[in-house]
């Protein structure tokens, strides 16, 4: 039997501390699925330390094009796999780990992010992934208007295929 996995679209939790990470949010998503027996920790590496090949090719483009632009492209000084504050899961840094929620995101001169993987016991989608942006400046407003529709649809992919593991 093919079990489909639908990765729905909804608000961030309220209970969600991602709400507390910025001064501002321009940009907000979540995206959750059915209910997952495995660990915040698991989780999050499986939506965001293995990409599939489509979006690695993608990224390796949109590094092409922003380079232009100096925007960061590298992995940080201070990058390390460690699973802490500090460590990070694929290219996000690790902000905040709690029982029920991880904070990870990254910063640059032109947006600011941070996504969240949040469990909240609360109904049969419990595990959600939420992402929000801020605008530094007026390029961070046109980049994510590019880059929205790809946003989306990675994340509802990535999100589906942890689920399918």
């Amino acid at each position: 039997m093919l079990l489909i996995m639908k990765v729905i679209s909804e608000n961030i939790p309220n209970e969600s501390l991602i709400k507390t990470t910025s001064k501002r949010v321009d940009y907000s998503d979540t995206y959750s699925t059915t209910n997952h027996l495995d660990s915040l920790e698991k989780i999050t590496n499986m939506v965001f330390a293995n990409f599939p090949n489509w979006i690695i090719i993608l990224m390796k483009l949109r590094n092409t094009i922003v380079k232009i632009f100096d925007l960061k492209t590298q992995k940080p000084p201070d990058y390390n796999t460690d699973f802490k504050v500090g460590g990070y899961v694929g290219f996000f840094k690790i902000y905040e780990i709690m029982n029920n929620e991880i904070i990870l995101g990254a910063d640059d001169k032109h947006l600011d992010f941070r996504v969240s993987v949040f469990n909240s016991q609360e109904s049969t989608h419990n595990i959600k992934v939420s992402t929000i942006v801020q605008y530094n400046k007026r390029f961070g407003k046109v980049y994510m208007t590019i880059v929205k529709p790809f946003h989306r649809l990675i994340v509802k992919q990535v999100v589906r295929r942890a689920y399918k593991k």
